[in-house]
């Protein structure tokens, strides 16, 4: 039966380790967030790896040669217990593949946040005021939209400050 297990990569080569395993034909998870990037007055998003230095591999350990894992190229050694491989709990890696977006990174907000939400700040100065969603800044903070003395201002506030707005 697969299960998911993990591979400990080399640093900065989960890449290289994804597309040798791949070639070996394990099926191979690498999931990525995307990452706010600044360099001089440029700012852009890159995909980080969510587990820097971790792959994770869909393999039957009955049937697959898996201790072949350990001399591919760009990986460390395969997760063991013992003699056995260390098996990641079932619906842990399911459920970072459906918090995947369509650009293949994972989203790092609990919640499923859309550009244009009506969103109510819980906390702070604003609290219980209800913004529309500008963007999700990073994993910890949002931009709303209030309206405040007639106009729109845009707001940061902490992602863990914010619910959806009834």
């Amino acid at each position: 039966m697969k299960r998911w297990y993990v591979a400990y990569t080399k640093s900065r080569e989960e890449e290289k380790a994804v597309f040798h395993l791949s070639c070996q034909g394990y099926e191979v998870y690498l999931p990525r967030y995307k990452k706010k990037r600044r360099h001089g007055r440029k700012v852009d998003h890159v995909l980080r790896p969510l587990f820097p230095r971790y792959v994770f591999l869909h393999i039957d350990i009955e049937r697959e040669q898996w201790r072949s894992v350990n001399g591919t190229l760009g990986v460390s050694y395969f997760l063991t217990e013992g003699d056995a491989p260390v098996v990641v709990p079932k619906g842990i890696v399911e459920e970072i593949q459906t918090r995947e977006t369509q650009e293949g990174s994972v989203a790092l907000t609990p919640l499923k946040l859309i550009k244009g939400d009506s969103l109510r700040v819980t906390e702070g100065a604003f609290a219980d005021s209800v913004g529309i969603l500008e963007e999700v800044c990073d994993e910890k903070r949002v931009v709303l939209l209030l309206n405040l003395l007639g106009r729109q201002v845009r707001v940061q506030a902490p992602i863990d400050a914010i619910a959806v707005a009834s």
